[in-house]
C-alpha cells in the first residue's frame, strides 16, 4: 500500500467543517492562525499567561464558510495566550575598511513573543 505524501496529508487535514482559521494582521505582517496553534510575533512586554487580542482580522473561515472583510471583518477577533519570550538566531554584523586596519564584529539576537491561539470569534 502506497503512503500519501506529506503535502496530500496537509491538504486533506484542511478539508471539512471542523477546520477553522483566521487571517490576522500584526506588526505589518499577516498570519494565518488556527485554534491551538503556536507562533512567534514581534516582542511585547507581557508576562506569560496574559492575553493578546487581535482586532485586525482580514478573513475568517468557520464551518466551511469563508468571510472576507472589506478590509476587516466586523466584530471578529482572535484571542491568544502568551506562552513566553523567545530569542532568535544570532545575527553577526561585520564592518570592514580595507587598508585601514579597521574590523568590527558584533552580534545581535532579536527577542520575540511566543503565543498560543485560544479562540477565533466572528
Amino acid at each position: 500500500m502506497a503512503k500519501a505524501s506529506p503535502a496530500a496529508d496537509s491538504a486533506s487535514s484542511m478539508e471539512g467543517a471542523a477546520h477553522e482559521y483566521a487571517i490576522v494582521v500584526d506588526g505589518g505582517r499577516q498570519y494565518r492562525v488556527m485554534a491551538g496553534q503556536e507562533l512567534e510575533i514581534d516582542f511585547r512586554h507581557l508576562p506569560a499567561g496574559s492575553e493578546v487580542v487581535f482586532e485586525d482580522v482580514l478573513a475568517v473561515s468557520k464551518a466551511g464558510k469563508l468571510t472576507i472583510g472589506k478590509p476587516k471583518v466586523k466584530g471578529a477577533s482572535v484571542k491568544a495566550e502568551v506562552v513566553g519570550l523567545v530569542q532568535g538566531e544570532k545575527i553577526y554584523v561585520q564592518k570592514f575598511a580595507r587598508r585601514k586596519n579597521y574590523r568590527r564584529r558584533t552580534g545581535h539576537r532579536s527577542i520575540s513573543t511566543k503565543i498560543r491561539i485560544a479562540s477565533i470569534s466572528a
